[in-house]
């Protein structure tokens, strides 16, 4: 369902509403310590004897948190890579962030779960990146992510609320992402980005080897209340220390942990090892001492095997690897073996080494089990991937606090859909806002989808053309229980939109009295309101052939034709407007008109109905008002210089007003009054505005021309 739906509501909801509450769901997946334990399949070795590189242990809440990372990954599927530069490092870096500068900052079972769950959303993310934005971004996740995970993880003062079995599971998933990057970019590349996270995470084997050696038994009443005994090491750095702690972090920093860190950068950075890594040899003799104690007496070859790196990456326990080969990883996959490249040919996928297939090497059909794995895999290319004003768009969208109630057009296009041959006289969106219907002076109503696609200059085709009207068509709307699409030119058919069949058509009895009007209840009622031009007031239900109800509106007056038709949106009450400003209010259950009043000077241009019993209306004498239903006064009344505003929508507490010489105003509903008019530039609309719709969810506007094109902007 999720990832339906952030297919469904295009790239910045998705990103806002679904992304960002996966994201802090994410965090949830690691909390408590049943969360953290590690998981035990059937049949597996002991932990580290396999010595492979890019350690993989799954914890518990690995398996909690798979749904999750796929719907996130998912999303970036659809909408390309920004999602994971621009939405995901941010939130990344946010979650390990380390708390006030002062002082230690304590760790809470919420902070440390967030810990967790960065680094294992960070190693997903560099398996989809490209080569060339992963060394774009490597400072930044150096700087943001590895270090500030590595001064929690070697802290010396802060303890993990879980204790060792916490700390131990960051410190597994920590190398095996540091183990990632090195295999993607290569020696060189660590030596220059890399060097300060591994040499860090090396470090703390000598810390704790000094303060084993130095004894840490200090005086308690030495020191002054609340603080910590200061340590010289010797580096010659004078650093804090908590004695508390040396139990947790002697079971974490173990001799088998060493032998985990030791092997795989030995075998990943080769000789470099020495030029990055100052304590290279003292994590190197703790490694050969747990190696004396798994087999102190028989060294037999299969715990031997890691010591001795056969063929980097592709190196494979399962005797895989080519043993001949001194090898070190080279960036793809490949082992140097002299000066020669080597490509390790057993890259089998039916039996894939403990990485996978490499980049290049079997890449295609990634299965579910070797998929996990891979070091580098493509985003597929999606229709819907974001570029060019989609991107920019997006990226400002997502910076948006989600409080702003406001609507902001900034002009930006995004779409364009071509295909009238007439103006465009009514533009309606379907209320899933993937689609919407639009109806013109050519007799056809077109279906069009609303998925982002393209940079912005992309045009869309329709998905479906209705063609059985003989005169120009002035309204469209969907009835919602039925599903079905009402549109009207003099009379109204009643058609399925996903087939394009006409389900019924409603003539007016007497051809010399057309319909003027239309609305459309909403649901649960399947009932169309129609008003002719002898001021009669009509209900079909669709589901039943006849008329429902028929009531005169006009009453001993003659206040003109029906130009608009608002249904209040509980369905209670149908407000309809005269050609000569009259507009009469009617209960559509009893029939009865509650209030008939001269609203303006001029033509009524539209009606729409809101909660609460609130009208606004628009009309020829260039004014827009606010009524409540019942009271004489306007609540509010704005005037608009130049031309009367024939087209508006609404937004929350705002109405969006669309006017002749293009210009697009918002203008508020509440207190206190407040306008604002933006003139749309040619380059992003031509022609001239006709007709105007807002996606609500979305802040997205539809603009209807009189060339025929409709624009979709933000």
């Amino acid at each position: 369902m999720v990832r339906w739906l952030s297919a469904k509501l295009g790239p910045t909801v998705a990103s806002r509403h679904v992304a960002r509450n996966l994201l802090r769901l994410l965090t949830s997946c690691y909390v408590g310590p049943t969360r953290q334990q590690f998981t035990v399949s059937s049949g597996e070795s002991p932990p580290l004897s396999a010595g492979n590189i890019y350690q993989k242990r799954p914890v518990l809440g690995d398996i909690v948190s798979g749904p999750v990372l796929s719907c996130l990954l998912h999303i970036a599927h659809l909408y390309g890579e920004p999602v994971l530069t621009y939405q995901y490092l941010p939130y990344i870096s946010y979650l390990v962030a380390p708390g006030s500068a002062s002082g230690p900052s304590r760790l809470n079972s919420r902070k440390e779960a967030g810990l967790l769950a960065a680094v294992t959303l960070t190693q997903k993310i560099i398996v989809y990146l490209s080569d060339t934005t992963l060394m774009d971004i490597l400072p930044r996740i150096s700087h943001e992510v590895l270090l500030p995970v590595l001064s929690f993880l070697t802290s010396l003062v802060t303890g993990f609320p879980s204790g060792a079995q916490a700390r131990t599971i960051l410190c597994v998933k920590t190398i095996s992402l540091i183990a990632l990057i090195c295999l993607r970019i290569g020696q060189e590349m660590v030596q220059q980005h890399l060097s300060e996270p591994v040499a860090t995470f090396f470090q703390v084997f000598s810390q704790l080897h000094e303060l084993r050696q130095q004894d840490l038994k200090l005086d308690p009443a030495g020191r002054g209340e609340g603080q910590l005994p200061q340590v010289v090491f010797s580096d010659g750095q004078q650093r804090p220390v908590d004695p508390a702690l040396l139990d947790e972090l002697q079971k974490v920093f173990t001799l088998e942990m060493a032998y985990t860190i030791y092997v795989p950068f030995s075998c990943l950075l080769g000789d470099i090892i020495r030029k990055i890594v100052p304590n290279h040899k003292l994590v190197g003799e703790l490694a050969g001492l747990y190696l004396e104690s798994v087999s102190p007496s028989s060294r037999n070859p299969a715990s031997m095997e890691p010591t001795v790196p056969s063929t980097g990456p592709e190196w494979d326990p399962q005797g895989g690897g080519c043993p001949q080969d001194d090898g070190h990883s080279g960036t793809f996959g490949s082992v140097l073996v002299g000066n020669r490249i080597q490509i390790p040919n057993d890259s089998r996928p039916e039996n894939p080494g403990p990485l996978g297939p490499i980049s290049g090497v079997g890449g295609g059909g990634l299965g579910s089990g070797s998929e996990d794995n891979a070091l580098k895999q493509e985003l597929p290319r999606s229709a819907h991937g974001l570029s060019g004003n989609w991107l920019a768009y997006w990226q400002y969208e997502i910076g948006v606090s989600q409080q702003d109630a406001h609507f902001h057009f900034h002009q930006i296009r995004l779409q364009s859909f071509p295909g009238h041959s007439g103006a465009v006289k009514c533009v309606a969106p379907l209320s899933s806002e993937d689609f919407f219907l639009s109806g013109s002076k050519d007799r056809t109503v077109r279906l069009w989808p609303l998925y982002n696609y393209g940079d912005g200059t992309s045009e869309t085709a329709p998905r479906l053309v209705y063609t059985q009207h003989r005169k120009s068509v002035f309204f469209v709307g969907q009835l919602e229980a039925p599903q079905h699409v009402v549109s009207c030119d003099g009379a109204v058919h009643v058609w399925d939109p996903f087939t394009g069949k006409t389900l019924r058509t409603v003539e007016p009895l007497d051809s010399r009295v057309p319909l003027t009007a239309v609305a459309v209840m909403p649901a649960p009622h399947t009932s169309i309101t129609m008003a002719s031009s002898d001021s009669t007031l009509r209900f079909v239900d669709c589901r039943k052939p006849g008329l429902q109800h028929e009531f005169r509106l006009g009453g001993g007056l003659n206040p003109g034709l029906v130009r608009a038709l608002a249904v209040s949106p509980s369905g209670r009450s149908v407000v309809a407007g005269f050609s000569s400003g009259f507009m009469v209010l009617l209960d559509t259950r009893t029939g009865l008109v509650l209030r008939g009043w001269p609203a303006h000077e001029g033509d009524i241009l539209q009606i729409k109905a809101v909660e609460g019993s609130v009208l606004v209306s628009s009309s020829s004498d260039h004014s827009l008002t606010v009524w409540k239903e019942l009271e004489q006064k306007p609540t509010h009344h704005y005037k608009s210089a130049s031309d009367p505003i024939h087209t508006f929508d609404l937004y929350g507490s705002e109405a969006v007003t669309g006017t002749v010489s293009n210009k697009i105003g918002v203008c508020s509903l509440l207190e206190p009054p407040s306008q604002a008019t933006t003139k749309l530039s040619s380059e992003n609309f031509r022609g001239t505005l006709t007709s105007l719709a807002l996606l609500p969810t979305k802040r997205h506007l539809l603009l209807g021309s009189d060339n025929g094109v409709i624009r979709l902007l933000a």
